[in-house]
């Protein structure tokens, strides 16, 4: 391509490159950190705290805080700050909505023991172990990689980024549990059921399975919003 191809200015763009993708860097940083718990909803993320241990700069912190507040992950309140955001009860109903879409179609598609089926059933194997040693978080991780393995399933980078961006949200909607246990553990024989069925390359028993599994799940977040958050 000639000089005169190229869009007049466009060199001047050249710095921007660097700096948005190490902004979207640590977005990854911080959605990670969020999806682990690590910020509870409500948390207030201090620009010089994070910036001083990530060692970026106030602007990338910024574009990055932007990223995830576009992704409903934070949100910036006036004279404020940053926080991490709560979400309502109208989140989690969609949230579910989509989950429902995705994972159903994922295992929907199965006819045969799938390639991933020993990374399916090691996150089962880590929520039993979890639940073994009343480690009730952890047990919440391990449920959340095993729906992340369901959806790897359609073999699409485009569906996997979904399903992180919501993964990082339903931390957040966990946090509102009063008592992790009461909600994790109940799913854990149901991912066994669900892994069996996978086996056998059932995908239509097994979307069947989840479908329910997930409306389950919705009602019983939602009746913990009831019960934790008036009005939410």
């Amino acid at each position: 391509m000639g000089t005169e191809d190229t869009p007049p200015g466009l060199e001047a763009d050249r710095g921007l490159l660097g700096r948005t993708s190490t902004a979207e860097r640590v977005a990854g940083v911080l959605r990670t950190r969020i999806a682990e718990g690590f910020f509870p909803p409500g948390s207030r993320l201090s620009e010089q705290d994070i910036g001083s241990a990530l060692g970026v700069s106030r602007n990338t912190l910024r574009e990055s805080f932007r990223l995830l507040t576009h992704e409903r992950l934070l949100v910036h309140e006036l004279n404020r700050g940053v926080f991490v955001r709560m979400p309502s009860v109208e989140d989690v109903r969609d949230i579910y909505r989509v989950r429902k879409i995705v994972e159903c179609a994922a295992v929907r598609g199965v006819t045969g023991k799938p390639g991933s089926y020993r990374r399916i059933a090691g996150t089962v194997a880590d929520g039993d172990r979890a639940a073994r040693e009343a480690r009730w978080q952890d047990l919440g991780t391990a449920n959340i990689r095993f729906h992340t393995e369901l959806v790897a399933l359609t073999d699409s980078a485009r569906v996997a980024e979904l399903m992180q961006g919501l993964t990082a949200e339903l931390r957040l909607v966990f946090h509102v549990m009063a008592d992790p246990r009461r909600f994790h553990e109940r799913y854990l024989p149901r991912n066994h059921e669900i892994l069996t069925v996978l086996e056998a390359g059932d995908g239509v028993r097994s979307a069947e399975l989840l479908a329910r599994y997930l409306d389950d799940a919705e009602a019983q977040l939602v009746e913990a919003y009831a019960e934790r958050i008036p009005g939410k």
